[in-house]
């Protein structure tokens, strides 16, 4: 409780001055401080789990994804979770919690805005921001896959059959509050950005806090 109360406050904090695409808003001393509670928070609820690995912390009361690299949080991101809250059961549309990793990255060396329908590129590219842009996936996917059985793995809470993804949106205009269907959408230059700098395997930790 201690842990997650701090990870409240201080993603509260950042979530007040993080800039959509520059990390430089939140003090460096402020955000290395939330990723030593994030990582001593890991360490007891995922022992054994190697935390000197890529990871992701997406913070869905703060709307914000942070990148810790060799235990360094050197980036935050603006994104979007499910409109509908948390949760981990199938067709509920509901963004998972809990430790997951990328299981698959699709759409490398693709333009932003491209569309992607089932994984695949369509030909199309996306108006950014307009009615038909609402539920466009674009540009990138992180297919994520759950790592806690029972929880979000295996039977009907099963992240990765329900095609849980962190990925580019065409509707941009959507970020930074709860709009999604229970992926995890990106600005399509954060979401291109971080795509090249994660690898397959890549821990990623959903709280609401």
């Amino acid at each position: 409780m201690r842990f997650l109360l701090l990870f409240h406050i201080l993603g509260a904090a950042f979530a007040g001055h993080a800039s959509a695409v520059d990390s430089s808003a939140t003090p460096a001393s402020g955000k290395q401080l939330l990723a030593e509670f994030l990582l001593e928070y890991m360490e007891v609820r995922y022992p054994g789990v190697d935390l000197k690995r890529e990871i992701l912390y997406v913070s869905v009361h703060s709307q914000r994804l942070y990148h810790i690299h060799d235990q360094q949080l050197i980036r935050e991101y603006v994104i979007s979770t499910s409109a509908k809250g948390l949760g981990e059961v199938k067709d509920s549309e509901r963004t998972p919690t809990g430790l997951h990793q990328v299981q698959e990255r699709i759409g490398e060396g693709l333009p932003a805005f491209i569309i992607l329908e089932e994984r695949k590129f369509t030909g199309e590219q996306a108006v950014p921001c307009s009615e038909r842009s609402t539920d466009r996936i674009t540009a990138r996917i992180l297919w994520l896959s759950g790592l806690e059985d029972g929880a979000n793995r295996g039977g009907k809470v099963d992240s990765h059959a329900r095609h849980i993804y962190i990925h580019g949106t065409a509707d941009e205009c959507s970020l930074g509050r709860p709009s999604s269907h229970g992926c995890i959408r990106m600005n399509n230059s954060d979401v291109i950005e971080l795509f090249d700098k994660v690898p397959t395997g890549t821990l990623v930790v959903i709280y609401d806090n």
